[in-house]
């Protein structure tokens, strides 16, 4: 008799590594989920223009540090934990605006062309998505596949928000300012539309969640440019302290009082 043991069932090392979840791996949707959402993004944005000025190798390998440590966190976590999703989110926000301004300072791509591009992966990654799993709603993020095609629709917004931001301050010439006015009466239609005109649940949450980083953005950016260039001239570095420390802080509360954490998972 053969002692050989049976070779492993494919796949096997890779759920060794990546488990599948125990439960939901978002949050709930709650009103402080949009105020930890729109800290990131501010963030994020604040955090790419800081290490930007280490240049690509410097800054671009931060980011990338960074990027790897929040993807081994979240992916190696089973259920929903407000640190590891938050840092991830936070990562990926600044990887996003990161790769974003890449296009437009250094392959020379307009903002218009850059929100086009992000606009197509957002909608190709969608059409996906949607095909794949035959749901895009985040309560469904319940399995390792749809968590990762969470995570691609999240980058995605990120990149194309960052974009859209700049598109509308620089290209349209509306300022940071106007901007933020814009694109925080952008995201409330969503809700509107869905409360009082039956908008689709899932449809008016994934237009809102787009249109916070373009908002996040615009606030970052208002904060840290200077004058000259429509901002109030705060400064990257302490715009990026300030929003670190309120996402800190929002996290912390989140993870003793778990007000988010979903009990029981809606498989849909």
């Amino acid at each position: 008799m053969s002692s050989r043991s049976a070779p492993p069932a494919p796949g096997g090392a890779l759920r060794r590594l990546v488990p599948e979840p125990l439960g939901p791996k978002v949050p709930a949707i709650i009103g402080l989920f949009w105020v930890v959402k729109i800290f990131t993004t501010a963030g994020g944005e604040a955090g790419s223009d800081f290490l930007a000025r280490y240049g690509n190798i410097i800054g671009g390998g931060t980011v990338l540090v960074i990027l790897a440590i929040g993807t081994v966190l979240q992916f190696v976590t089973r259920r929903y934990r407000a640190v590891s999703y938050w840092f991830f989110a936070y990562a990926i926000a600044i990887f996003g605006t990161a790769v974003a301004d890449f296009l437009h300072l250094d392959v020379h791509l307009s903002y218009a062309a850059t929100s086009a591009i992000w606009a197509t992966v957002l909608a190709a990654v969608f059409i996906v998505w949607h095909r794949t799993e035959h749901t895009l709603s985040i309560h469904s993020i319940t399995t390792t596949r749809r968590e990762i095609f969470y995570w691609l629709t999240v980058f995605a917004t990120f990149a194309l928000g960052t974009a859209l931001g700049d598109l509308t301050a620089a290209s349209f010439g509306i300022g940071f300012l106007w901007s933020i006015v814009l694109f925080a009466v952008l995201i409330v239609l969503p809700a509107i539309a869905w409360r009082f005109f039956g908008l689709n649940s899932v449809t008016a949450f994934w237009c809102s969640y787009v249109v916070t980083r373009p908002l996040g953005a615009s606030i970052a950016d208002w904060m840290d440019k200077p004058v000259r260039a429509t901002g109030i001239g705060f400064g990257a570095a302490p715009t990026l302290a300030i929003f670190t420390l309120g996402v800190a802080l929002l996290v912390v509360y989140l993870t003793i009082r778990r007000p988010d954490v979903q009990d029981e998972p809606e498989i849909v």
